[in-house]
């Protein structure tokens, strides 16, 4: 058994510290600030997702896949023609999968930190969102899952978990710099 929850917690904790996260579970998000978050979302899913099915690792867990969940919530919260601002940290982070692609085995490290976020606070945060919250939305038993995912980790995969949780923290940082923030947190006071 995998001790990777363990190895990766210091990063975990980190990435829930983060102003946005406090913005994201006080119930009061703006609709367009988590759609923003939900883009940014989106463009990591959309590239981990393809890659990860290529190697048919996680193919057989029964509704995984969160891209389209994800792009649906934005759709029903965007009311803008323009996408939002996509931060560096999305960025570097779908250049980093490019750098990884080969590599099965970090790819569901990723996979392992990002959908067992959605798995497990991700039922708490579906309850504080905006909209329908499809991504957090799972077909199939949750706590299942979590053990189909918790079956292809091991220890060998924390430093690339980790990388992930950096991701995620900078991710959090940069969404509470952008220029139009003053005026989704006026909105939620």
């Amino acid at each position: 058994m995998s001790n990777l929850k363990d190895l990766t917690w210091e990063h975990h904790q980190e990435a829930e510290r983060q102003q946005f996260v406090k913005v994201l579970m006080s119930g009061k998000i703006h609709p367009e600030f988590y759609a923003t978050y939900l883009w940014n979302q989106h463009m990591k899913y959309d590239l981990l997702e393809a890659l990860v099915s290529v190697t048919s690792k996680v193919n057989h867990i029964e509704d995984i896949y969160r891209k389209q969940y994800i792009l649906d919530d934005f759709r029903e919260l965007w009311p803008h023609e323009n996408p939002p601002k996509t931060v560096a940290s999305t960025l570097a982070f779908v250049e980093h999968l490019k750098g990884i692609m080969h590599e099965p085995e970090l790819l569901v490290a990723h996979m392992y930190t990002l959908h067992m976020g959605d798995l497990s606070g991700g039922q708490m945060i579906k309850r504080k969102v905006p909209g329908q919250g499809k991504m957090y939305n799972f077909k199939g038993d949750v706590q299942q899952t979590k053990t189909q995912i918790r079956e292809l980790v091991n220890d060998d995969m924390a430093d690339e978990a980790r990388k992930c949780f950096s991701f995620a923290t900078d991710l959090f940082k940069e969404l509470m710099e952008i220029p139009d923030v003053e005026h989704y947190m006026e909105q939620t006071d």
